[in-house]
């Protein structure tokens, strides 16, 4: 396997002089106005911290500015601003990515290309079933716009108040409704994209099928903006199901929850919609930190959060999860089940799942992973790396809770308890990853499933990536941004 790092051309501007830099801001403000260029120590200045902080607060950057364009043609006249003064851009969305993708390095040298004010709604059809959107959108006003129009949208993630569209996209983000509707590439149809020269592909058409050649939509997902600037996209919308039931299940076992998913499969088919679980560990932090927040099942080695989306109606739903239930009771897979009775306590579930990386957050700093393996596989994987784990780090506890229904684990771990978390972190967090993410290899799994690869894995891809893939992958970014000005340093 081929060790080395690779690093694409990346312009940086030690010789950048102050009538240059200042030219440079001229034309920026020139382009897009000038309460939309944020340069630190300037009249018009902003507050930067929000856009080079990362989510997590674990790295600030320093960008030459911050441009926020207004429309497409805005980004793509920025676009060609850098390319003449030969400066890197790195693309934001909600900043709300996991992977260091989104914020500026310490060179003081990149402009952070803000697309939040690419915020409108283009247009939505009911008989093509598709809404186009721009990349600055919230996911969750995707959502309701949807909705407005008697629609559903089925991407759906914890951060979907702040995260938008393009940063989805270009995470290949995944989310709690995978198993029946796909990840973000899926939902998908069509792009806009500025290219790294400054011109704009309009491929928003929209179509289902479209075999002219290759496919340039799948180059741009999944890319984190490496290979050009996401400004617009055509999402796929579905029916309103007729009626969703949500349900929790308590286990003894991983391979219990695995059992209990096959079996909800065979029995519920496309209807199964999200499949969840949560370890004892990741739901008694909550309880820690949230206490007013009810959990409906007491605490459990495994517990599983399920939801059906049905299309004939409340009683057919409401006959399938029962039967569910029973089947899964009588076999020995479940404990113990609770049946949310109204939206309310369905919403309550759901926020128990989404509230376990709050709770870890709250507890202190701590080791993510998220990380993809066969669903088969996943039992003997958490048994072989918990342990060794435990070998090393005799204490640390495993947070352990995820997209079961996809393969998709967030394997995190915590300092042991009275540890100093920072210096755990510190003295222990590249040896931590080397541990887990050789397992997951070994398991034949992907060492990221939704979260990306941003900064925070470029360096460690080329360990568990294969050659030829790193190889064709480098050939598509010189070919595309043959500079190496589109968010260098990530991905490859």
């Amino acid at each position: 396997m081929m060790t080395t790092t690779y690093t694409p051309p990346c312009p940086t501007l030690p010789d950048l002089a102050a009538d240059r830099r200042g030219a440079l801001i001229t034309a920026l403000r020139d382009c897009v106005g000038a309460s939309h260029v944020l340069v630190r120590g300037e009249a018009l200045d902003g507050d930067l911290a929000a856009y080079e902080h990362d989510w997590r607060k674990r790295w600030q950057g320093q960008a030459l500015a911050v441009v926020k364009p207004g429309d497409t043609s805005e980004v793509a006249a920025v676009v060609r601003l850098a390319g003449e003064f030969g400066v890197s851009l790195v693309p934001q969305g909600g900043n709300t990515g996991l992977v260091l993708g989104g914020v500026p390095d310490t060179s003081g040298h990149q402009l952070l290309l803000s697309l939040t004010r690419l915020n409108r709604v283009r247009a939505v059809d009911t008989a093509n079933l598709t809404i186009t959107v721009e990349a600055g959108c919230i996911l969750q006003n995707v959502q309701q716009a949807a909705d407005e129009a008697g629609l559903f949208f089925a991407l759906s993630l914890a951060a979907e108040g702040s995260c938008t569209i393009g940063g989805n996209l270009s995470t290949n983000a995944g989310g709690t409704q995978v198993l029946r509707y796909g990840n973000a590439r899926a939902l998908c149809l069509g792009l806009e994209v500025v290219t790294p020269a400054g011109e704009i592909w309009n491929g928003l058409a929209g179509l289902r099928k479209d075999n002219t050649g290759y496919d340039l939509r799948d180059l741009y997902i999944g890319a984190e903006g490496t290979l050009g600037i996401i400004t617009a996209a055509s999402m796929v919308l579905h029916p309103k199901p007729a009626a969703r039931l949500t349900a929790m299940a308590s286990c003894t076992t991983l391979g219990d929850t695995v059992a209990l998913l096959v079996l909800a499969q065979a029995r519920c088919n496309a209807a199964l919609t999200g499949f969840e679980v949560m370890g004892a560990y990741a739901l008694e932090l909550v309880r820690k930190h949230y206490t007013t927040l009810h959990q409906p099942l007491p605490p459990a080695p495994w517990t599983v959060l399920l939801e059906l989306s049905d299309s004939e109606g409340e009683v057919h739903a409401q006959t399938m999860l029962e039967g569910l239930l029973e089947a899964a009771l009588d076999t020995g897979l479940i404990t113990d089940a609770a049946v949310a009775s109204s939206i309310a306590q369905s919403r309550t579930m759901w926020h128990l799942r989404e509230s376990i990386p709050l709770a870890q957050a709250d507890e202190g700093l701590n080791i993510k992973h998220d990380i993809a393996l066969p669903v088969s596989a996943i039992p003997e994987f958490v048994r072989v790396t918990d342990a060794a784990l435990q070998a090393r780090w005799p204490g640390a506890q495993s947070v352990n809770f995820g997209h079961l229904g996809d393969g998709n684990l967030h394997y995190n771990l915590q300092a042991p308890p009275g540890s100093d978390m920072a210096a755990f972190l510190r003295e222990h967090e590249a040896a931590v990853n080397k541990l887990v993410y050789d397992s997951v290899a070994s398991f034949g799994g992907s060492i990221s499933a939704e979260h990306g690869v941003g900064q925070l894995k470029r360096d460690e891809l080329v360990h568990y990536k294969s050659p030829v893939a790193l190889a064709l992958m480098r050939s598509i970014k010189r070919a595309l941004d043959p500079r190496g000005l589109m968010n260098p340093g990530r991905v490859v």
